[in-house]
């Protein structure tokens, strides 16, 4: 078990800021990935994924939870691909069954939102314009067992009823044996809302969802970071003491060696 965690956000957080702000950080994680565990938790797939790592664009992560949750998947040692958990999954799974059927009807003729390019494994995402979007679509979605997600003002998601980012990396943690204290969670649109309300230590990083913030704003557990993106989660990473602790371990393993 290591000393510490880091489940972050994609888009906007860890792959936000400058290439600078991005070196830094990823720099930091790569020398210490003896003493920490790093986790992407996404609404990207496990292809995009694994692309931008095998460009070099992020470091590979231990583990991912992906498709805003409905995806846990692990890096294999021997071939280096991201793999789905099937344990970790067969709830999810279990809850999409055959997928939307009949309400998929239904949202292909809905005014203000257009399918995303899938394949999807356990949910659906489609792009959604605000403006001309019908509310009565969420009432509809969730008439038929799903949770409907909205965020950054841009994207719909249907998701499983009660799966989420959170909720999921909290499976993932417990499956793991990590102690809640070894976690920070990073993240910046409202799909990450989920992250901040399992309790762990959090940033929300200075180019946030206005939106989000208003929804997190009283919790105790959240750092409001100036820095954005990957700039804002190393800030946090000091801030709630994590970068300190690392660097102590560190010493004290080089003077044990020695």
């Amino acid at each position: 078990m290591t000393g510490f965690t880091l489940a972050t956000d994609l888009d906007g957080t860890f792959l936000g800021g400058t290439d600078a702000e991005r070196d830094a950080l990823y720099t930091w994680i790569e020398d210490h990935r003896a003493s920490m565990t790093l986790i992407f938790v996404t609404g990207r797939d496990l292809a995009f994924i694994e692309d931008a790592c095998a460009e070099g664009t992020m470091p590979w992560p231990d583990h991912v939870v992906g498709d805003v949750g409905t995806t846990i998947a692990k890096r294999d040692p021997e071939s280096g691909r991201l793999l789905p958990d099937a344990k970790l999954e067969a709830p999810i799974a279990k809850l999409w069954g055959d997928g939307i059927g009949s309400l998929g009807a239904t949202l292909d003729a809905a005014p203000g939102i257009a399918p995303q390019r899938g394949p999807f494994r356990h949910r659906m995402s489609y792009h959604y314009e605000p403006e001309s979007f019908d509310p009565e679509t969420v009432s509809a979605i969730e008439a038929e067992g799903f949770d409907c997600l909205i965020s950054d003002n841009r994207f719909l998601d249907v998701l499983p009823r009660g799966i989420s980012k959170g909720p999921s990396l909290l499976n993932l943690l417990a499956a793991l044996g990590t102690p809640s204290s070894h976690v920070l969670v990073a993240g910046d649109t409202l799909n990450d809302l989920s992250l901040f309300e399992t309790g762990l230590k959090g940033v929300a990083v200075g180019n946030s969802e206005a939106a989000l913030v208003e929804r997190i704003k009283d919790r105790r557990n959240v750092y409001f970071a100036m820095g954005h993106g990957a700039a804002g989660v190393f800030e946090a990473i000091g801030a709630h003491g994590f970068l300190a602790t690392i660097e102590q371990g560190v010493e004290k393993e080089k003077e044990t060696l020695s």
